[in-house]
């Protein structure tokens, strides 16, 4: 009868010295960034516009396109022409199209720095980037990237 709490144990122990297995996703996931330029403009409904090149880890290359659409108490005009995006939880470069939800509060005047980040699902994007233009409020939005 000891033998079995002994062997329990024993077995507990061997577990706890194994190193952990990374989760599922981490094991397929690679790391994708995109360079983009961005041109868009507001009164009461958000507007932007403009294209891209992501890059991942294993190779993969492909030219998007970008919108982005919503609505709130927002006016402006901006540019952004050579932005930077970073996304996490990707498997495959396709898994950066589609439609992310965001929200934000800006204001800037003249040259200006933006960051924002956004989710579609599992995988996540953040978005940087210096420009020139103007913009103030606060706007909920869709930012939509395609396969050009």
């Amino acid at each position: 009868m000891l033998r079995l709490p002994a062997l329990a144990l024993s077995a507990a122990l061997a577990a706890l010295t194994l190193p952990a297995a990374p989760p599922a996703q981490a094991a397929g996931s690679i790391t994708c960034k995109m360079r983009y330029s961005l041109t868009g403009w507001s009164v009461f409904y958000k507007r932007a516009s403009g294209t891209g090149t992501v890059s991942c880890s294993n190779g993969q290359r492909m030219a998007v396109r970008l919108t982005a659409r919503g609505g709130g108490p927002t006016v402006g005009k901006y540019t952004i022409p050579n932005g930077f995006g970073e996304f996490a939880g990707v498997t495959t470069i396709r898994d950066v199209l589609g439609t992310y939800a965001s929200a934000g509060a800006d204001a800037a005047a003249g040259k200006a720095a933006t960051a924002q980040a956004m989710t579609k699902g599992d995988v996540s994007l953040a978005l940087s980037g210096k420009g020139e233009g103007w913009n103030l409020g606060v706007a909920f939005t869709g930012f939509t990237i395609e396969a050009r």
